[in-house]
C-alpha cells in the first residue's frame, strides 16, 4: 500500500504540474516519468528514515513523496528549454 501511496502523490504531483503553463513543454512523457522516478526514489529514502514503510500508509511518507515530486518536475522544467531550438 505504501507504493501505491508513492505512486498516487506522484501522479497528483504530476498533474498539478501539467495545470501550471509555465515553461510548460509539449511532451509531457518526461515529467511523468521524473515524477515517478523521484516519487519512488524518495519513498525508499522514506522508508529508511521510518515515515512508513513500502506496505504501509503514512502521510508523512505521502507528503514527502508528493512535494520531492513537484521539486524534481520544477527541476526539470528550470533545466530544460520549453522550446525545440533551445530558444525561450
Amino acid at each position: 500500500m505504501g507504493i501505491a501511496l508513492w505512486l498516487v502523490s506522484s501522479a497528483v504531483a504530476f498533474f498539478l504540474a501539467r495545470i501550471l503553463p509555465a515553461r510548460r513543454r509539449r511532451v509531457w512523457l518526461g515529467e511523468l516519468s521524473t515524477a515517478i522516478v523521484a516519487a519512488l526514489l524518495l519513498g525508499i529514502t522514506a522508508t529508511a528514515l521510518d515515515f512508513g514503510g513500502w506496505n504501509e500508509l503514512d502521510w508523512r511518507a505521502g507528503l514527502f513523496t508528493f512535494f520531492g515530486a513537484l521539486t524534481a518536475v520544477a527541476v526539470l522544467r528550470l533545466t530544460i528549454s520549453p522550446t525545440p531550438g533551445g530558444r525561450t
